[in-house]
């Protein structure tokens, strides 16, 4: 398994309306096209504004037929267009576990 750690940061005071986005019109396409939602979080401390989420994958094959085939989605193309305004940055992490994590 392998581990994308996606974190955008948005705009100051954007979270929430990016969330109320999300939750009405990306999880849901998100979750039935990526599959493994492991985790979605917001910031507390440290640098502020950020969203991050924690997608699991057999391997780098399936995540890039998985990613591609969410793009391919016309509801996901239009609901990147609403969200974009309120991005400053994205940034993708792919994440090895060890042989001794609990996510093996």
């Amino acid at each position: 398994m392998i581990v994308e750690q996606r974190t955008y940061r948005f705009k100051p005071g954007a979270v929430p309306q990016f969330m109320a986005l999300y939750e009405a019109r990306g999880l849901a396409l998100q979750k039935r096209v990526l599959g493994n939602l492991l985790g979605y979080f917001v910031t507390e401390l440290g640098p502020l504004n950020e969203t991050v989420h924690l997608w699991g994958y057999d391997s780098l094959d399936e995540r890039s037929r998985r990613r591609a085939a969410l793009m391919a989605e016309p509801e996901w193309r239009a609901f990147l267009a609403e969200i974009l305004p309120l991005l400053e940055s994205q940034e993708s992490k792919i994440l090895l576990p060890t042989g001794f994590s609990p996510l093996g």
